[in-house]
C-alpha cells in the first residue's frame, strides 16, 4: 500500500504522464509523504460511464472462466479481516490461498488463510478460523480444518507449502501478525504445529514465505518477509509517534497511514539442520532486509539457470529484492544491478506479488510483479546474465493495469496451446474509492492477457456473467489443476468475503496436455522444490519448475503442467533435479499425470 499527496490529474503521452508523477513524487519526497506511483492517473470509464476496474463489460466472446466456489461448497467459509472501515493497515492486505494435496491422494486440496479482529486477538470474541477444504474428487470440497488441527486461530497472511522433513507428505508453515505456525504433516489427516520447537514463529508482522534448498544440502529452507513493525496497542494513526507524517492522505482524501512513514519489519532466513529444527542465518547472509523495507511476497527460483535457487522479494513502496545465490550458501545482492529493484523509469513500485513463468519458451524464467493503482505493473525480462528488462510497454500489458491494483498473480497456458499466460487478481485498499471519481473501485474484475507465441500479449475480453467479469476484492490467488481435468483453475481469496473459484472451461480445440509430480532422491528435496523440467514437443521446448510460494503470500499446485497444442507426443521430457542429477526420456502418451522420482522411469497416474 501506498500514501500519497500527489493530487493532480492529467493527460497526453505515455512518455508524459510517467515523467511528470515522477516529478511530483519526487517534489514531495519521502518525509513529506509522497509515493512512488506515476501520478495520479486520469480516470479510464468504459462506454457505460463506469470505472474500468468495475466495467468493460462485452456480451459475447469466449468463456474463459467460471466462479463455482458456491456449488463447489467453498461460500461456507468467509475471510474476516479488522473493520469495514479499514482504519489501519493490519486490516487491508488480506491473505494467501495454499493448494496443497494433503493426504496424498492425487487431488488438490484447498488451505485458505483468514484474518482477525481487534477483539479476537484481545481475548474478547471467537477468533476467525483458517479453512482446508478436502476434495471430494466430485467437484465438491469440505472444510476439515478443525478436525486437521490447522484453524490458526491468529491474524493470518500468508501460506507456504513443502515438505520439510522430507517424509513425503507436504507441509504449512502459515504467517502471520503474531506468531507463525509450522504445521507439520502427520499422515493421518491431521497436522501439529511445530513452529516453537522448529524456532521458527518469529512474532511480529511476517507475510509471503517461501520454501527453497538454498544450501544444495536437500533439505528445504524457509524464508520469511517481515512486512511493518506493528503494535497493536499503539496503531499508526496520523500525527502519532509511529507515524512519521501529520495526516495520511491519498490524492487528497484521509486514509490509513502507511507502510511509508512506519518502521518496516526484518527478513529472515531459516537453514533446515535436518532434525526438525531451523537456525536463522538471515544477518550472516546478508538476506535480513537491513534497509528496513516492507516485504510482501517471496520466492526461491533459479534466475540465472546455475542450477542454484535465487531469492526474489517483493516489497511494498520500495526497490525490490534479488539475491543471486553464488553455490557456497551465500547470496549476492543484485537487486540494483540486475534491473529488478525498480521498474524501467527507475522508480520504485510498491510491489504485492510475484508471477515466475518461461513466457518465451526460451528457458528463462522471467518475472511479473503486482503494484499500486495509478502505477502500472512490470514483467521483468530475464536476460539469461541475471539481469532483467521491464518490457510491460513494449508487450502492451502496461497501460491497462494503472487503474486496477493488483495482487495475486501467476503465470499459466489457461487454453493449453503452449504458451504461458498472465492472470492477475485485484482489489483496492480503500473502500472509499467507490466515492471517487478517481476511475477505480474497491471491488476489481480480474485481468487475464494471452500470450501470443511470446511476442505480445492480448487481453482477454471480461464476458458478462462469467468469471472474468465478477467483481472481487481480491488477495491471495493459486493456480492448479483442481478437477484433474488437465486445466489450470484459479483461486483467490477475498478481503472480508467468500473466496472465488474460477474453474476453467476454455475451450482449447483438442489441445492436448502433459503433467508430472515430481518426488526428489536422497539429495533432492523430497519434493522437489527447485527442480526444472524441460518438455520438448513438436519443435517447442517449454519450461516449468516446482516452486513453493509466490503470487501473492500464497502456493500453487507444485505438480507441473505443460500444454501441448496440437502435439499427441512428446518427444522428450528433462528433469533437472536439485541434486544435479540429470533424467531424460519419453512418455508413451499424453493427456494424462505422471509421477516421476529421480533416477527412475516415470509412472502413469492415469
Amino acid at each position: 500500500m501506498r500514501r500519497s499527496r500527489v493530487a493532480c490529474c492529467f493527460l497526453g503521452t505515455t512518455v508524459a504522464l510517467l515523467l511528470a508523477g515522477w516529478l511530483l513524487a519526487s517534489a514531495a519526497g519521502q518525509e513529506q509523504g509522497g509515493m512512488s506511483t506515476a501520478g495520479a492517473h486520469a480516470a479510464v470509464l468504459d462506454s457505460q460511464n463506469r470505472p474500468i476496474t468495475a466495467g468493460g463489460f462485452v456480451d459475447s466472446g469466449p468463456v474463459i472462466f467460471e466462479d463455482v466456489a458456491q456449488k463447489s461448497g467453498l461460500a461456507v467459509w468467509r475471510h474476516v479481516m479488522g473493520t469495514p472501515e479499514k482504519t489501519y493497515i493490519l486490516e487491508t492486505v488480506g491473505s494467501g490461498v495454499g493448494l496443497i494435496d494433503y493426504d496424498n491422494d492425487g487431488w488438490l486440496d484447498i488451505y485458505f488463510v483468514n484474518g482477525s479482529t481487534y477483539d479476537a486477538l484481545r481475548g474478547k470474541a471467537t477468533p476467525p478460523h483458517a479453512a482446508l477444504f478436502h476434495n471430494n474428487h466430485d467437484g465438491t470440497f469440505t472444510d476439515v480444518a478443525e478436525k486437521a488441527g490447522v484453524t490458526n486461530d491468529r491474524w493470518g497472511f500468508g501460506v507456504a507449502v513443502g515438505d520439510y522433513d522430507n517424509d513425503g507428505w507436504p507441509d504449512l508453515y502459515v504467517s502471520n501478525y503474531g506468531k507463525n505456525r509450522l504445521y507439520h504433516n502427520n499422515h493421518d489427516g491431521t497436522f501439529t504445529d511445530v513452529a516453537e520447537k522448529a524456532g521458527v514463529t518469529l512474532g511480529n508482522w511476517s507475510t509471503g514465505a517461501t520454501f527453497g534448498d538454498y544450501d544444495g544440502d536437500g533439505r528445504l529452507d524457509l524464508f520469511v518477509p517481515g512486512y511493518v513493525h506493528y503494535d497493536i496497542d499503539h496503531p499508526p494513526a496520523p500525527d502519532s509517534p509511529v507515524v512519521r507524517f501529520t495526516y495520511c492522505q491519498f490524492r487528497g482524501m484521509n486514509v490509513m497511514c502507511g507502510p511509508r512513514g512506519l518502521k518496516g519489519e526484518p527478513d529472515h532466513l531459516f537453514h533446515n539442520n535436518g532434525d526438525g529444527t531451523f537456525t536463522d542465518v538471515s544477518a550472516r547472509l546478508g538476506v535480513d532486509d537491513k534497509a528496513g523495507y516492507y516485504g510482501l511476497t517471496a520466492v526461491f527460483a533459479d534466475i540465472n539457470n546455475d542450477g542454484k535457487p535465487d531469492l526474489l522479494v517483493a516489497n511494498d513502496s520500495k526497490p525490490n529484492y534479488l539475491y543471486l545465490n553464488k553455490g557456497n550458501g551465500t547470496f549476492e545482492d543484485a537487486s540494483y544491478a540486475s534491473g529488478y529493484a525498480f521498474n524501467q523509469d527507475g522508480r520504485e513500485t510498491a510491489s504485492m506479488g510475484i508471477a515466475l513463468g518461461d513466457y518465451r519458451n526460451n528457458g528463462l524464467l522471467d518475472a511479473y510483479n503486482t503494484v499500486f493503482s495509478d502505477d502500472y505493473n512490470p514483467l521483468y525480462q530475464n536476460e539469461g546474465d541475471g539481469s532483467f528488462t521491464d518490457v510491460s510497454y513494449k508487450l502492451g500489458i502496461a497501460e491497462i493495469t494503472i487503474p486496477f491494483l493488483g495482487w495475486g498473480t501467476g503465470f499459466l497456458d489457461y487454453d493449453n496451446d503452449g504458451w504461458k499466460d498472465l492472470f492477475i487478481a485485484n482489489g483496492h485498499v480503500y473502500p472509499a474509492v467507490d466515492h471517487t471519481n478517481w476511475g477505480t473501485t474497491f471491488a476489481q474484475r480480474c485481468l487475464l492477457f494471452h500470450n501470443l507465441n511470446g511476442r505480445k500479449f492480448e487481453v482477454v475480453p471480461a464476458v458478462k456473467n462469467t468469471g472474468l467479469a465478477e467483481l472481487l476484492v481480491a488477495r491471495g490467488a493459486a493456480f492448479g489443476d483442481l478437477f484433474n481435468d488437465g486445466r489450470i483453475d484459479v483461486v483467490i481469496n477475498q478481503l472480508d468475503r467468500t473466496p472465488a473459484l474460477l474453474r476453467n472451461v476454455a475451450s482449447t480445440n483438442g489441445a492436448h496436455w502433459l503433467a508430472l509430480k515430481l518426488i526428489g532422491g536422497p539429495k533432492s528435496p523430497r519434493d522437489a522444490v527447485g527442480a526444472t523440467v524441460y518438455v520438448t514437443a513438436g519443435g517447442m521446448r517449454q519450461r516449468g519448475d516446482v516452486l513453493s510460494g509466490g503470487s501473492y503470500a500464497s502456493s500453487n499446485d507444485q505438480r507441473v503442467h505443460f500444454g501441448l497444442g496440437s502435439c499427441a507426443a512428446v518427444d522428450q521430457v528433462e528433469v533437472r533435479w536439485p541434486s544435479g542429477h540429470v533424467d531424460k526420456f519419453r512418455l508413451p502418451a499424453v493427456d494424462r499425470f505422471y509421477t516421476v522420482e529421480e533416477g527412475q522411469s516415470p509412472r502413469a497416474l492415469r
